[in-house]
């Protein structure tokens, strides 16, 4: 880990930080200067000469490093990023429960818990730093960019370790729901034990063979022909393991966009969300020992039958 950013954050977000390598066999060579590290450690779209003359990159002390000085290795170089523009997420975060330790949030579709990728202020948690003045906001857990729910995030970061051990160590009670096809030849309950992987570079996780690693129960609640709604019990916390779960009973959750066949969807597109809903999330609180339970609001979709 890196030590403590001499920069304050930006929009929410902590500056970036990049190390310089050792002074190894050839680093000379290679670079002679800063501004020739940064140069070749930047992506080529990134504004370095520009940054480096307005004093963007800093040292530890909080000194702008400039483009003339001397290479120098096993040293921290400190900066924000410059942010592409990103199509704002009609949504609103509703706060459902927030002390001193905890904020719990009801999670809307089509917001990302964190910065990644494309999705960076139109997060969860840029957006709540911002809105709430919490610098050291943190999630304890995730939820998909696409589902809906109960998501909960630490205020300070002295209560992080104790409350993410929680979700590791798997002593939280998620329950989800969702709506997706009715198929009367199926029985519920159901429980669907199998091992999943997400590879590198692909969208979709996919079931293989090996040991389990992902074991869901799911049970029937309300039919509405020809979908049905579903109470979903994670035993564990593989990604995309519910949809995965429901697609490989030949029952897609309505509106997802990767399975069973990945769809091109625009990034502004908010037409259609996911039915999953992370229901509900208890646990015994790891510092006072009082129970606690958060349940979302968020209603799930019935599509609209023609008859």
């Amino acid at each position: 880990m890196p030590p403590r950013s001499p920069l304050p954050q930006r929009h929410g977000l902590d500056a970036a930080w990049l190390r310089t390598p050792d002074n190894v066999a050839n680093t000379a060579s290679r670079w002679a200067t800063m501004a020739d590290f940064l140069l070749h450690r930047l992506p080529a779209e990134a504004p370095v000469a520009e940054m480096l003359e307005a004093g963007e990159f800093v040292d530890q002390a909080g000194r702008p490093w400039q483009a003339e000085d001397r290479y120098r290795p096993n040293v921290f170089i400190w900066f924000h990023r410059h942010l592409a523009p990103e199509p704002p997420v009609p949504f609103d975060i509703e706060v459902l429960y927030a002390d001193e330790r905890l904020v719990v949030v009801d999670k809307p579709h089509f917001l990302a818990t964190t910065p990644r990728g494309v999705h960076v202020r139109e997060t969860v948690l840029v957006r709540l730093r911002e809105s709430l003045g919490l610098p050291d906001l943190a999630p304890a857990h995730r939820l998909d960019r696409l589902t809906a729910g109960v998501l909960v995030l630490t205020a300070q970061r002295e209560h992080r370790a104790a409350y993410a051990s929680l979700f590791q160590a798997q002593q939280v009670q998620k329950t989800y729901e969702a709506l997706a096809p009715y198929d009367p030849s199926l029985e519920f309950p159901r429980r669907v034990t199998n091992r999943i992987e997400k590879r590198r570079g692909s969208l979709q996780a996919v079931v293989t063979d090996g040991e389990p690693n992902a074991d869901s129960l799911i049970e029937l609640v309300e039919t509405r022909a020809p979908n049905a709604c579903y109470r979903l019990t994670p035993a564990t916390g593989k990604t995309h393991q519910l949809r995965v779960h429901l697609a490989g009973l030949g029952l897609p959750i309505l509106g997802d966009p990767l399975y069973p066949t990945v769809l091109d969807v625009d990034a502004d597109d908010f037409s259609t969300p996911l039915q999953l809903v992370a229901r509900s999330l208890a646990f015994i609180d790891p510092i006072d020992q009082t129970p606690r339970e958060y349940v979302s609001h968020f209603a799930l979709e019935w599509p609209e039958v023609r008859q």
